[in-house]
């Protein structure tokens, strides 16, 4: 090979000369500085496994208990579907998470494709990607998988072998099969790289909704990467999960979260007592500004309406209350009803509202949009909502719609299912009964039509209650401390440029 010509780089180390002087440099030169790991954890070029170096937030914050947005790396958010109309407390968190100062990613792994979206949803900053979209064709699909496991041989080897070995079966309590999830995961892993890479900052912490599909990719995430994750398991997912893989989730994350008292119950009846100090209780706030009772509601319907919010499934109660309002029919009884929602039940329900001929008194009116409800909750005079625990152990935690309707000043009528104790105390804030009573959800409902002044005085303590322990803003800094970042102390603002609106 002529040396007058340019060789290539790695061409030169096969001419003896060339390799004769490499060598001799490198005897000379220093041994390189070791690079320190960052989180997330790839391994390096060669796939060498590298030790990950655990986020710590307090490094990384600028000034007296101030975020800079540049430094702090993010919060990943893996959830199953996103936006959802039926989880918009997964919108309004990341929505106040936002406001203190915290960036976030989501990560869905599905995209819900619904013809209803909150209109808040274009005020989240957070980049979305959808996981399903990553690695659709066999030939994506391989080269992701190869990359990784090249990247970090050890990291992909022990997310494969607890996928396939852990025990982790296609139960009904999920929709994805493991699988899925594993490739999900991997599928993550490149895509924080990338982000890594590109300068849009690191990926500091991982945080998962439900404990079924998000929370098995947060873990598989967590072996294929070193990244630390929590989640934050709500009702179905957490009963309908066999013990032994809610076991395995905890023993990983470094927290477990849940919204209401006999899920904390629950965990720690479950997990060994090791992991009790992960479990912490967090309930869901309720934008005390957006949701504000209506100016003159000493000002009655006639005839009074009540109003009730839900997907149209079992655990929600909804035939029970068509029998309630049966009974008040039967009675003498003057009131309207409408049910906001959608579901797999509405012809079930409207066959039993036909049954009981009650199509002059209730309306189903469909998936709403929140602003469409805030509108609706002005003009309701009583809230109603029965919930109860199915045959395969799915029930609500705390209903979100029953914070709504305390803010927004109207009493209401539930049943002790859950942690709605803790929001609705009977007699305080509302009325409360037992599941599946029939007979008493339509005694307490008689009540309230009934006493006009004991619905303004439930609904003014309502309102009290969840100022005092269900403000949003208050619930986004304690998970935010539990994320480990400390919100800023100057005015935040929104997307839009808005002051975070007081509560007060």
């Amino acid at each position: 090979m002529a040396h007058g010509r340019a060789v290539p780089g790695f061409l030169r180390l096969l001419l003896p000369q060339d390799r004769a002087a490499a060598l001799r440099r490198h005897r000379r030169s220093p041994p390189a500085p070791r690079r320190r790991a960052t989180s997330p954890d790839f391994g390096d070029a060669r796939g060498r496994h590298r030790l990950p170096r655990r986020w710590s937030p307090g490094s990384e914050l600028m000034g007296a208990n101030r975020l800079d947005r540049r430094s702090v790396p993010s919060v990943g958010y893996i959830v199953r579907s996103y936006p959802r109309l039926s989880q918009t407390f997964i919108l309004d968190e990341i929505r106040a998470l936002e406001r203190l100062g915290v960036p976030i990613h989501i990560f869905a792994m599905t995209d819900p494709r619904e013809e209803v979206t909150q209109a808040e949803v274009a005020e989240v900053r957070a980049p979305v990607q959808y996981l399903d979209r990553l690695g659709r064709t066999w030939a994506s699909a391989i080269s992701t998988h190869l990359r990784a496991a090249i990247r970090s041989p050890r990291r992909y080897a022990a997310a494969l072998r607890y996928t396939i070995a852990s025990g982790e079966s296609d139960a009904g309590y999920r929709v994805a099969s493991r699988y899925t999830c594993f490739h999900h995961a991997v599928c993550l892993t490149m895509r924080l790289h990338q982000l890594e890479n590109s300068g849009g900052g690191p990926i500091g912490h991982l945080h998962a909704h439900f404990a079924h599909d998000p929370t098995l990719v947060a873990l598989l995430t967590h072996l294929l990467t070193g990244l630390p994750y929590s989640f934050t398991a709500h009702a179905r997912d957490l009963y309908q999960v066999p013990e032994s893989m809610l076991r395995a989730r905890a023993a990983h994350a470094e927290t477990i979260v849940t919204c209401c008292l006999p899920n904390v119950e629950y965990l720690r009846n479950v997990l060994s007592p090791r992991l009790h100090d992960k479990v912490k209780l967090l309930h869901h706030g309720v934008d005390l500004h957006a949701f504000q009772p209506r100016v003159h509601r000493e000002r009655a319907s006639d005839p009074p309406l009540l109003m009730s919010v839900g997907r149209l499934v079992e655990k929600k109660g909804f035939a029970d209350l068509l029998a309630a309002c049966g009974r008040l029919k039967d009675a003498g009884g003057r009131f309207r009803c409408r049910i906001y929602g959608e579901g797999p039940e509405r012809s079930k329900l409207k066959g039993i509202m036909q049954d009981l001929d009650l199509g002059d008194r209730i309306t189903f009116a469909g998936a709403r949009s929140r602003r469409d409800l805030m509108r609706a909750y002005g003009q309701a005079d009583v809230f109603v909502l029965t919930p109860l625990v199915t045959e395969d152990g799915d029930r609500d935690g705390i209903p979100n719609v029953l914070d709504e309707a305390l803010a927004s000043g109207l009493p209401v009528v539930t049943t002790a299912v859950g942690g709605i104790p803790e929001l609705v105390t009977h007699g305080v804030a509302g009325l409360v009964g037992r599941p599946r009573d029939v007979e008493e959800i339509a005694t307490h409902l008689a009540s309230l039509l009934d006493d006009h002044a004991l619905r303004l005085k439930l609904g003014a303590a309502g309102r009290a209650t969840v100022e005092e322990r269900f403000d949003l803003r208050r619930s986004a800094e304690e998970l935010a401390g539990l994320f480990g970042v400390v919100r800023e102390r100057e005015p935040r603002t929104t997307a839009r440029g808005l002051p975070w609106r007081s509560a007060r």
